[in-house]
């Protein structure tokens, strides 16, 4: 069913393959996906986000260039979705837009904390005649908080189960957990990698932007003194609230990690960055102090049938969020539908206990056409 409640959720990760947009409703039910899109991130602009990951190959000049045609190319991603949703720029309330993070550095001794997400919501709003709500996560590190992970409040809306013990997995390029106890409180942190270093291994041996369904992870074993030696980074053993991203998980970090090990076939270290994925992820939700009944998985890394195999045999009844009525791929973008809608209703949109925030607060800004 339409509504006049009708909002649009884009998303583009730590993975910068692709802008994935959907239009959403939100009902007494809950949430009622309208319609989705994808719109492929072009290869240029995809290095010159890279470029601005990178602190030695940055410039101010890079910054406003991409700023300006990501902003360009999620106008573009929103009017595709509304044609093919056969809706007009009139019903939608507001366009929910994370934008794509360039650099994050979480509070930390000894660093000014700091998150940017780029792509000018001005020309997203104006291009599309639509009121959108972006730079999300700077009122939550205002308040000394981390700016992430900000997903565990919209999984606790849309996925909590007063019976079931519940932790949902975002494996993006970073994977995150959602702790959603039946006691209805909600927890969640990092993990560490999800698909970042497989696909930068995927990259350079390959020459393909990512590990198809895992198949080449398959073919090799795993290394253990490799896995355990990359397992000893400080990040793992961090107490929650922490969160974490390509300024630490990063090909610098890849190659030191590789000194000792240059023998290694290329497919037996990725099968060994596969493992780590998963025992990150495994070992954070089996350390929990609540017996975990399900668990579900969305993000890229949902389609990655050798990593899902290995969680599969790690952890209690893994699945994908498909059967929550929510397709992996679309879960973020329907969290920040979510944290727009939140925001217009003047409504708090963190969770301080998962983000360390002094209080929860309303996020974003409001961008007007």
């Amino acid at each position: 069913m339409i509504s006049d409640h009708l909002y649009i959720g884009l998303m583009s990760g730590t993975s910068i393959d692709a802008v994935d947009a959907v239009a959403v409703t939100f009902n007494s039910n809950g949430i009622e996906l309208i319609h989705s899109h994808s719109e492929p991130i072009p290869q240029d602009l995809k290095q010159q986000i890279l470029d601005l990951c990178h602190p030695h190959k940055d410039s101010v000049q890079l910054l406003g260039e991409t700023d300006h045609r990501l902003g360009r190319l999620y106008a573009k991603t929103s009017l595709s979705l509304l044609d093919k949703a056969q809706l007009k720029a009139s019903q939608i309330t507001a366009i929910g837009c994370h934008g794509q993070t360039i650099r994050h550095a979480a509070p930390s001794e000894g660093n000014i904390p700091f998150s940017l997400q780029i792509g000018d919501a001005n020309i997203l709003a104006t291009e599309t005649g639509i009121p959108v709500v972006a730079d999300f996560r700077r009122k939550d590190m205002a308040l000394g908080g981390q700016g992430a992970p900000l997903v565990p409040a919209f999984h606790h809306y849309a996925f909590a189960d007063a019976k079931i013990n519940r932790v949902i997995v975002n494996i993006g390029g970073i994977s995150n957990i959602s702790i959603l106890p039946i006691d209805g409180a909600c927890g969640g942190f990092d993990t560490g990698p999800g698909n970042v270093l497989m696909d930068l291994w995927s990259q350079t041996h390959l020459g393909t932007s990512y590990d198809h369904n895992g198949d080449w992870a398959a073919s090799g074993e795993t290394h253990q003194a490799l896995l355990q030696q990359m397992k000893r980074c400080d990040f793992f053993s961090q107490s929650a609230p922490k969160s974490t991203g390509r300024e630490l998980f990063n090909q610098h970090w890849l190659n030191s990690q590789l000194t000792r090990f240059s023998e290694l076939a290329p497919q037996d270290i990725q099968a060994t960055l596969l493992s780590l994925t998963a025992d990150s992820i495994s070992e954070a939700i089996l350390e929990l102090d609540i017996p975990v009944n399900e668990v579900y998985i969305c993000g890229g890394g949902a389609y990655n049938n050798a990593l899902m195999v290995k969680l599969s045999k790690q952890l209690p009844k893994v699945m994908t969020t498909e059967p929550l009525g929510i397709a992996p791929s679309l879960v973020e973008g329907c969290a920040f539908a979510w944290l727009a809608k939140q925001r217009l209703n003047h409504q708090c949109g963190n969770l301080a206990e998962v983000t360390g925030a002094k209080r929860q607060t309303i996020l974003g800004a409001i961008y007007l056409p």
